[in-house]
């Protein structure tokens, strides 16, 4: 069993409440916008750390991570991207991708909404933790934390860890 810590749209900041809530994870995912390198780095010393750039990502933090994370966790294929759209409305680069071969899970950020729902079209379930940063449109910093076991993810809990502002 491994127990996930997902977060996205940090831009540059990490909430020291990410620590407390992520302290028994096993790993970290981030799904984009992370805003400096600085946060690449403090993440991984804290846990193992998977994560994308974002499109307000440059070039040191691009060299560092893919757009497109794709890799197995337990026996759940995985798929995370910053700009990924929403089921039913995916990004064209997104949809070729899923056309070719679906996940089980696919973790996008970028729109500051939290949301989690199956997507019946490609069997999947589709993950977007909102945001947890200061900057943008969001009126609560959220983050979520799962389980997987085997091909089973389970134990879902949505985060609330305080206003943006």
């Amino acid at each position: 069993m491994k127990r996930i810590g997902l977060m996205s749209d940090t831009h540059g900041y990490i909430d020291p409440k990410v620590y407390k809530y992520f302290s028994e994870v096993d790993e970290i995912w981030h799904a984009g916008d992370i805003g400096t390198i600085n946060v690449v780095d403090e993440l991984r010393a804290f846990k193992p750390f998977r994560g994308v750039y974002g499109n307000i990502d440059g070039a040191e933090i691009r060299s560092e991570l893919n757009e497109f994370e794709r890799f197995t966790c337990e026996e759940v294929d995985v798929l995370i991207t910053h700009i990924g759209g929403k089921p039913g409305k995916y990004y064209p680069k997104v949809l070729k991708e899923l056309q070719q071969q679906s996940p089980k899970l696919f973790i996008c950020g970028h729109s500051h909404i939290l949301l989690v729902k199956m997507d019946p079209q490609f069997n999947m379930l589709w993950m977007n933790p909102g945001a947890c940063g200061f900057k943008g449109f969001h009126d609560v910093k959220t983050l979520l934390r799962f389980s997987i076991s085997g091909d089973k993810i389970h134990d879902l809990e949505v985060i609330e860890i305080g206003k943006r502002i």
